[in-house]
């Protein structure tokens, strides 16, 4: 089902045919420096995981991350939606892209369209976003978008702390 339509790319809901491209993007240098290795090692491992997360979560709140693909290629290149986590007030804006997508506008596009997303489709006024604090492209991408620093949060006890950031939609 597709959420949304850019000039260049097509947001859609994820599922178990995505699963060869999830288990790669989660396994990424990026991915695991900067949100954590989710035990996400085999084709089934990413199936049970986009069932158990996203899947999960379009059944319960109608939004999640959606797959980013090119529009012309319909070829995947990241991930990006909407994700209401317990330690957090406010639904959270989460995005990953491969790498050899970087620096093409393509997160910036497609958060774009996820903030417009939800603010149509699901009334939300105020979205934030976390990120660990070395995470420099992010926090700009987040600037850009008008997101502004507001606290420090742990999602766990032993997780590492993470940057709060918000923006009203």
């Amino acid at each position: 089902m597709q959420v949304a339509v850019t000039e260049r790319l097509i947001l859609r809901r994820l599922n178990t045919d995505d699963a060869s491209f999830i288990l790669r993007l989660v396994n990424e240098p990026s991915w695991l420096r900067h949100i954590g290795d989710k035990g996400v090692h085999t084709v089934g491992d990413a199936e049970r995981y986009i069932l158990n997360g996203p899947v999960k979560m379009y059944a319960d709140m109608g939004f999640g991350l959606y797959l980013v693909m090119l529009k012309e290629q319909h070829e995947p290149i990241g991930i990006c939606g909407l994700i209401k986590r317990e330690a957090l007030e406010n639904v959270d804006l989460g995005f990953a892209f491969a790498a050899d997508y970087w620096g093409r506008g393509y997160a910036y596009e497609s958060a774009v369209a996820t903030l417009a997303h939800g603010r149509t489709d699901f009334g939300l006024r105020r979205i934030v976003a976390i990120v660990s604090s070395d995470n420099a492209a992010s926090i700009r991408l987040l600037a850009k978008l008008g997101f502004e620093p507001e606290r420090k949060i742990r999602l766990a006890a032993n997780s590492d702390e993470l940057e709060v950031y918000g923006v009203a939609t």
